[in-house]
């Protein structure tokens, strides 16, 4: 029952703290040329994210499933000589992770381009706009069933890693989506509708994950380690939406390229993720 309370409120920490970052940039008076520094600087964060947060932390979750099989006794050696012909296989695995989540949102993007090609007033801003949403809320979901997949190994400190390693993220993810959503010219309303979703998809599947997995699947899950899995799968998702949609949007509004200043800024948004996790992986 203790396991159960952990996760609900770490769910509701993620749902409280998602929100009141991507808020941030609602509450604050922005002049037309901040607005877009700020929207560079949550276009870094989510780049910066995804290849210093979220990679990095998948590949070692989907590894550590092997690490504790190397103090293994004698009378279990024969798992320490079947650990080499495992390694390649994950291998391959990070590969298509990270491809099988950029392919998704390939689709979807395609797919959400079919359905607006009709809308004649703003057709284009609104199919950018909902693709950006669809990518993140599609992220966090994954994210949501990493951490429920988590949750379900009975091992808290798995569990608080995924779940740090999440909020990283999501709090620069909401940050990004509604400068973007803002620098699109949503209204402030529709946009505070799109951030409650991303907010709540992540919550939402993690307890889903968690309550609908029977204790054979929580074994299957354990043993193929899905918190990488979809932790790198959700890195796919992420880099498509950041470098597909939100980096060439942004430089197109920059007039081709950006400004020394913008680019500083962006710089900096890429590198804070990888300072922020200096310490928190070990």
């Amino acid at each position: 029952m203790e396991e159960t309370t952990f996760l609900i409120l770490l769910s509701l920490v993620m749902l409280i703290g998602s929100y009141f970052a991507g808020s941030i940039p609602l509450v604050m008076s922005l002049s037309e040329a901040k607005l877009q520094l700020v929207s560079v600087f949550g276009a870094g964060l989510l780049v910066g994210t995804a290849l210093a947060v979220i990679i990095p932390e998948g590949i070692r979750s989907l590894f550590s499933s092997t690490h504790p099989h190397s103090h293994a006794t004698t009378g279990e050696s024969m798992t320490v000589i079947e650990m080499p012909s495992e390694e390649p296989d994950l291998h391959s695995l990070i590969g298509f992770s990270l491809v099988a989540g950029f392919v998704l949102m390939l689709l979807i993007d395609q797919c959400s381009s079919y359905h607006s090609r009709d809308v004649e007033v703003g057709g284009e801003r609104l199919r950018g706009s909902v693709t950006a949403t669809v990518g993140l809320v599609v992220h966090a979901a994954v994210d949501g069933v990493a951490l429920g997949a988590a949750a379900t190994t009975t091992q808290t400190d798995v569990e608080m890693i995924v779940f740090i390693a999440i909020m990283l993220h999501k709090a620069p993810a909401a940050f990004g989506l509604v400068t973007f959503l803002m620098h699109e010219g949503i209204d402030r309303k529709r946009i505070r509708r799109h951030l409650l979703i991303f907010s709540l998809a992540a919550p939402l599947l993690a307890l889903i994950t968690y309550f609908g997995i029977g204790q054979e699947g929580k074994e299957t899950l354990s043993s193929v380690n899905a918190t990488g899995i979809a932790m790198l799968f959700s890195a796919g998702t992420f880099l498509y939406v950041a470098t597909v949609h939100v980096l060439p949007e942004l430089t197109s509004r920059a007039g081709g390229s950006f400004k020394p200043k913008q680019l500083m800024v962006l710089v900096l948004g890429t590198m804070l993720p990888l300072v922020l996790t200096q310490g928190h992986h070990h």
